[in-house]
């Protein structure tokens, strides 16, 4: 289905296909899923704008543009976009060294790139991310977000001129300055992360992380603790986002090409599997390039007026569905009322904790990690499976997330290519019957008959196997049997080429048996059908031996003549 994706919004589909009725019943539902996703919303928006870097209103920022956008023109009934856990790290990274127009040059690429890959209908493409790559990746990105929030969560404090942008500069400033633990934020912290695990026991309808926040805010306020708050580092801005055009250069986007293609393969590797579990949750189906053509329209238009980048959120998504939010409006609504927020409540995040922060994005972290599904596949998947997963881990905390996948992906073919030249074999016999086999007597073969049955793809991981076929000084027909054979690549088929060679020179005919069809059209454009003849690819193995005694038959005849 996702092949045939039209580059159109889902909204206009379902506007168009439902009746008056069906709209009248969902819209109310719609609205009030929206505003129950604009409380959860708030406070992540907030804490993951702080996490990357920005002011907190740029993380609001980035809710109510790309998230109104994307929910207008995307791919997915339910799917909720903002800032994500995921670009927290990477994003921090980016504006500590290249500042805001460094980050609104590769946020433009990566939007640019998104439209591309929807527009050229590579949405489907992002399945072949295997598992194990996602899971290592999305743990390691859940551990360099951990160790980013040590600081606010400890009360720790840095000297002037401390740089602590990669993670490993991270750890070393955590070992540095961990004698200035504060008592005071560690305990509003642990507090605030006790809540937000806690709270969904009590009463799931009000989002933790909004308790948590409240919580923070109290005590703090009233028991005039010594903890600094948002309003402490930032200046708290609720006006309302402006479009804005920064002076960027060709040599600023040249430099932030390899960051650009960073984010935009994080988006659309985190929208489409958002999208994935919606469509499991409301048993539904996204459209994947229309998906990722709003993605990157979103996200241009999101840095262009303030924000950051984004991608599709699966707690909002899932707190969207539960809510009975079943079309794109809901997504639109909880814009709206972050929109409400901004202008009226924003100055109040000025009284918000840090420790409290952190803790929520610790929370985040923590559901982000997967750390399940990761020690489930360290205990049952291969040992090569196992190492991709870890590598690919282990990679994305020490350098960043493109070194970890082209890694991953790169041991992961090698390994799949691995794995398919092991099923492939090539076996000789003289005598053949199996439950599966086309008749079900034994074949008796003639002396000067020889076959090999071909079992698997033909491609390049296998085809020295094919130098194994060997004839005898007797044989004068060599029989290929190729019914397993799937498919051929060139490669496969020059070891054919090569093996016609050797028998021609040892005086011995070719005749295949059941080819099928991409490996016959392959040898087709090769022009290795007439090489060898039309007459000698038969359908089945019985015609094939037939045919081999038929040419016997002629050469006695002619030798008798």
């Amino acid at each position: 289905m996702q092949q045939r994706d039209k580059i159109k919004p889902i909204l206009f589909s379902i506007l168009k296909h439902s009746s008056k009725e069906e709209l009248k019943q969902q819209i109310p539902r719609d609205i009030v899923a929206g505003i129950v996703v604009a409380v959860v919303a708030l406070p992540l928006s907030i804490a993951l704008g702080i996490a990357s870097g920005v002011s907190p209103e740029q993380g609001l920022y980035t809710a109510i543009i790309a998230g109104f956008l994307i929910a207008f023109l995307g791919g997915s009934r339910v799917q909720i976009s903002g800032p994500t856990a995921a670009f927290a790290t990477i994003v921090a990274g980016i504006v500590a060294t290249d500042g805001i127009d460094g980050l609104i040059a590769a946020t433009i690429i990566a939007g640019i790139l998104l439209i591309l890959m929807g527009l050229c209908k590579l949405g489907a493409v992002i399945r072949f991310v295997p598992f194990t790559i996602t899971t290592g990746f999305t743990a390691g990105i859940a551990v360099t977000l951990t160790i980013g929030q040590l600081k606010d969560f400890l009360g720790l404090t840095y000297p002037d001129g401390t740089v602590a942008v990669e993670t490993t500069e991270k750890l070393a400033a955590l070992a540095d300055g961990i004698a200035t633990v504060n008592v005071q934020a560690c305990v509003v912290g642990a507090v605030c992360l006790a809540i937000l695990f806690l709270w969904p026991r009590v009463c799931e309808r009000v989002p933790s992380s909004l308790i948590a926040l409240l919580a923070g805010i109290a005590m703090v306020s009233v028991l005039g603790l010594d903890v600094r708050t948002i309003g402490d580092l930032y200046v708290i801005d609720s006006a309302l986002p402006t479009f804005h055009l920064p002076q960027l250069d060709w040599a600023l986007f040249r430099s932030q090409l390899a960051n650009g293609v960073t984010i935009a393969i994080l988006a659309a590797i985190e929208s489409l599997l958002s999208c994935v579990v919606a469509d499991s949750m409301i048993s539904a189906h996204h459209r994947a390039n229309t998906e990722l053509v709003a993605q990157g329209i979103g996200n241009i238009a999101s840095v262009l007026f303030g924000g950051i980048p984004a991608t599709g959120a699966i707690a909002r998504t899932a707190a969207n569905v539960k809510a009975g939010g079943r079309t794109p409006i809901s997504g639109m609504v909880h814009a709206l009322v972050l929109v409400a927020v901004l202008a009226f409540l924003m100055p109040y995040a000025a009284l918000i904790p840090m420790p409290t922060i952190a803790a929520i994005l610790l929370y985040v972290a923590y559901n982000m990690s997967g750390w399940r599904n990761f020690a489930h596949l360290c205990q049952t998947a291969s040992k090569g499976a196992v190492a991709t997963l870890v590598l690919t881990f282990v990679l994305t905390i020490v350098f960043d997330l493109v070194v970890a996948i082209a890694a991953g992906m790169l041991i992961t073919m090698v390994l799949f290519l691995k794995m398919v030249s092991e099923e492939t074999e090539v076996k000789g016999w003289k005598y053949y019957c199996d439950e599966n086999s086309e008749v079900t007597h034994l074949r008796e073969l003639p002396k000067s008959v020889r076959v090999y049955e071909i079992n698997g793809p033909m491609f390049f991981g296998m085809t020295e196997r094919i130098a194994d076929i060997s004839v005898k000084e007797f044989t004068k027909y060599l029989i290929i049997r190729m019914r397993g054979v799937p498919s051929l690549d060139a490669t496969g088929m020059n070891a054919l080429e090569n093996l016609y060679a050797y028998c021609d020179a040892h005086g011995v005919r070719l005749i295949f048996s059941h080819v099928n069809e991409q490996p016959m059209r392959t040898m087709q454009r090769a022009g290795f059908v007439d090489l060898v003849g039309e007459e000698h690819f038969r359908s089945s193995i019985d015609d094939a031996i037939a045919h081999a005694r038929e040419l016997l038959a002629e050469e006695s005849t002619a030798a008798g003549e």
